[in-house]
């Protein structure tokens, strides 16, 4: 596995009509939410039921079509790498023993690759960890998913931003309604509709508004899909909120820009999404996927009743 420090220069070309068909996935954060689970484990890790957060985003992305899935990593997440690799010794181990439904799940996760690492030398934000993926993207579009939002493997989201990039040329985000008292916890988007289409032109975006300030409860989740010229208006980004570059500024640049890869537009999501980037969402998330589990939610649940009673 190579890992690259992110400083390169690339041209961009025009990207309509392309297949989408890689994925970056940024996973170098530090997870101090979950403190002190996340001293010696990377947050992507925290199991979810049986499963790390990050096999359900990796399992997502290869649902979608995307054959080539880049992890952008950092210190301390070796861990990740391990879970996608292959482990002879426990599968040996599992084989003797005849437990062919534990090797069959051990042996899953290795096969959704082949998967990419490259390490982010520094953490300056989701923009910069965009940046990182640069030179594995080349000049074509490319999936940006965020381990935190977890979305139901029954909701097609991911497939959706997709074909709209296809149709429109220009980069896409996902979108949902929250509460006005929480939009300052997200990107914030201000909008216009678009006749006789099921997405939206998006005029503006600003990165977690206060509340007087926020032009919508409309909020930007953790799934993007990205025309390469987000990479020229990254490398020009200063840094903003927090002292970092965020994504959100680049992509406020490209919906006001023209030329080859403006404009932005949005998908409008109502599925199921589950928050992991909080210790409530974590638990809610748990919950919610446990007892939709054919071997033990049934159980869960009236377990869950006589609790709350």
């Amino acid at each position: 596995m190579s890992h690259f420090i992110c400083k390169f220069i690339w041209v961009v070309h025009d990207s309509m009509g392309s297949t989408v068909r890689k994925a970056v996935i940024p996973v170098a954060g530090l997870g101090t939410r979950f403190l002190p689970a996340t001293k010696a484990m990377p947050k992507e890790m925290l199991p979810v039921v049986d499963a790390p957060a990050i096999q359900y985003v990796v399992e997502e992305a290869i649902k979608a079509g995307l054959s080539d899935v880049l992890l952008i990593t950092g210190r301390s997440k070796r861990a990740l790498e391990d879970h996608f690799d292959r482990a002879p010794d426990l599968e040996h181990a599992l084989e003797k023993k005849g437990d062919r439904a534990l090797l069959d799940a051990v042996q899953y996760s290795s096969a959704l690759g082949p998967l990419h690492y490259v390490r982010q030398g520094e953490p300056k934000g989701l923009g910069h960890a965009v940046l990182c993926g640069r030179q594995h993207v080349g000049d074509e579009p490319f999936a940006v998913l965020l381990g935190v939002d977890l979305i139901d493997d029954r909701d097609e989201l991911l497939a959706t931003m997709m074909e709209v990039q296809t149709r429109t040329g220009g980069s896409v985000v996902a979108l949902i309604e929250v509460d006005p008292f929480q939009i300052s916890a997200y990107g914030c988007a201000e909008i216009s509709a678009i006749e006789g289409e099921d997405y939206v032109q998006v005029n503006s975006l600003v990165e977690k508004p206060s509340i007087e300030d926020a032009p919508s409860n409309l909020a930007v989740i953790g799934r993007y899909v990205l025309h390469p010229a987000v990479f020229d208006a990254l490398e020009s980004t200063a840094p903003g909120r927090s002292g970092e570059i965020q994504l959100t500024d680049a992509l406020q640049r490209l919906a006001t820009a023209e030329g080859k890869g403006s404009g932005v537009f949005g998908v409008i999501f109502r599925g199921r999404r589950y928050d992991t980037g909080d210790k409530l969402g974590y638990l809610k998330a748990v919950i919610t996927l446990a007892s939709e589990r054919a071997e033990f939610g049934d159980d869960l649940k009236a377990w869950m009743k006589k609790f709350v009673s």
